[in-house]
């Protein structure tokens, strides 16, 4: 039961929270032995009988829900809304703010030497380029399979994008990134998205960067949580944002941070998000107001984009117990790949690529790809050739069946470059032709903390038993 597994109050000791982050994921796999067992596809009827007759369903469908707030968060929340002490700037210290109070944890917790909370990962991002100063007009690159936020983040800033190629695990195509840099020699950043929480080779990017003066930051929006090397996403560039939107391993409905380990970013920052007149004084987790800032709450315009204290509150105790929860995640993730790699036929067609092996991930939602071959021999059987046809009766059999999933190509998706108007692609008439490919037959899945190991486990056996019907064994 996760409700039981979790505990709600932020009491996890730092010391119990760094034994915890260095757990192996050898130690976590060998864990998934105590999951429990269930029956595998083959033991359902044959995938040829109707589906009204035989074969799994989803026992549940609310693959919507989102992290509940602790009992320790609601009650501090309820507490504020009581006193109306919901502006992060009304209390007479900093060390007095839950917003002061959550920065520093999370800042704690990533290993970052600072950190400013404001009321969107969008936000962040926003902030990030404006704190590095990267100036309007200036161009910056962006991974392609993204959220429409990112290049959002880009155009408020004033800027052009420039796309990069994604690959097949997801992550950004570092061949592709030396190409576009080479084309846009001018280009002042990367904006770099662990899109997914899947992250690339580290330093191929960051040399990538170096070497052509481009200003690495990192969207680490699905990223909480994801060490490289033993630390936390987000040090590899010169500042990144993180989001707790509700939906991802911080949930404050909107809300975002900045996190970096730059002095004059971090200020910057503040200052921009709403630090007007004395108040950055009431910060725990910048730096102190010295002569090189003096200056900026008159220089920098107030954007107003604080976080707060009534978001903050939700969020303290989600700190606490971000790495049990990432454990949990960890165990049912790692038993639903294992299934879907050996059973035959989904492990013919669907590819679950793996993380990079210097990453230690977390995986709150199933990210999967229909294999290419697979997808052409099928639209050429049963579609008339017509691979998106293809896809889309996949996801239909799915459906029928419970499973709800996102395609990330779709013409609706906000995850679809080509819906990007806002932010095109440039005049080249098949414009990121392996980014096409790629989201036009990958899906994810998500796996919500409310849904028992039994629920989770049941996505394997619908895919399964589609995979079977339409693909083959």
């Amino acid at each position: 039961n996760v409700h039981s597994y979790l505990p709600p109050s932020h009491s996890m000791p730092r010391s119990a929270a760094l034994a915890a982050l260095l757990v192996s994921n050898a130690a976590v796999v060998a864990a998934m032995s105590m999951a429990p067992v269930r029956p595998a596809p083959s033991a359902f009827a044959s995938p040829t009988a109707p589906a009204q007759a035989a074969g799994p369903v989803m026992p549940r469908t609310d693959e919507r829900k989102t992290c509940p707030v602790p009992e320790e968060g609601i009650q501090h929340a309820v507490e504020l809304m009581k006193e109306g002490r919901l502006f992060r700037y009304t209390y007479p210290s900093g060390e007095e703010s839950p917003v002061s109070t959550v920065e520093r944890d999370l800042a704690a917790y990533t290993g970052h030497r600072y950190c400013v909370a404001v009321n969107s990962g969008a936000s962040a991002l926003y902030l990030a380029l404006r704190g590095a100063g990267v100036e309007p007009g200036a161009k910056v690159l962006c991974n392609a399979f993204t959220f429409g936020a990112v290049p959002s983040a880009i155009v408020h800033a004033g800027c052009e994008v420039v796309y990069v190629e994604s690959k097949e695990d997801y992550t950004i195509d570092v061949d592709d990134l030396r190409r576009a840099i080479a084309e846009h020699p001018d280009s002042a950043a990367l904006m770099l998205s662990h899109m997914r929480g899947r992250v690339g080779d580290m330093d191929a990017i960051k040399t990538a960067c170096d070497e052509a003066g481009v200003v690495l930051l990192e969207d680490c929006a699905h990223s909480l949580g994801v060490l490289y090397d033993g630390a936390h996403t987000g040090h590899h560039g010169l500042a990144c944002g993180v989001s707790s939107q509700a939906f991802k391993m911080l949930n404050s409905g909107e809300g975002g941070f900045v996190l970096t380990d730059d002095d004059e970013v971090a200020m910057r920052a503040a200052v921009l998000a709403g630090a007007y007149e004395a108040n950055t004084a009431k910060h725990v987790a910048i730096p102190p107001m010295d002569e090189r800032f003096r200056d900026l709450p008159v220089e920098l315009p107030n954007l107003s984009l604080r976080m707060s204290a009534l978001a903050a509150a939700a969020l303290v105790p989600q700190v606490g117990n971000l790495e049990e929860r990432i454990a949990e995640y960890t165990l049912r993730y790692e038993e639903l790949k294992q299934r879907l790699r050996t059973t035959p036929a989904a492990s013919r067609a669907l590819v679950v690529p793996d993380d990079h092996e210097r990453v230690r991930p977390v995986h709150d939602e199933l990210l999967f790809t229909i294999d290419a071959d697979v997808l052409a021999e099928t639209a050429a059987r049963s579609h008339g050739g017509d691979e998106d046809a293809a896809v889309a009766a996949f996801q239909r059999a799915c459906e029928a069946r419970g499973l709800l999933m996102n395609l990330f190509g779709s013409a609706t998706n906000a995850r679809n470059f080509a819906n990007w108007r806002f932010a095109p692609t440039g005049s080249s008439k098949d414009p990121l032709p392996l980014t096409k490919s790629l989201i036009k037959r990958s899906f994810g899945i998500r796996l919500p903390l409310q849904w028992e190991r039994e629920d989770i486990f049941a996505v394997a056996d619908v895919l399964e038993w589609v995979a079977a019907e339409h693909f083959g064994a």
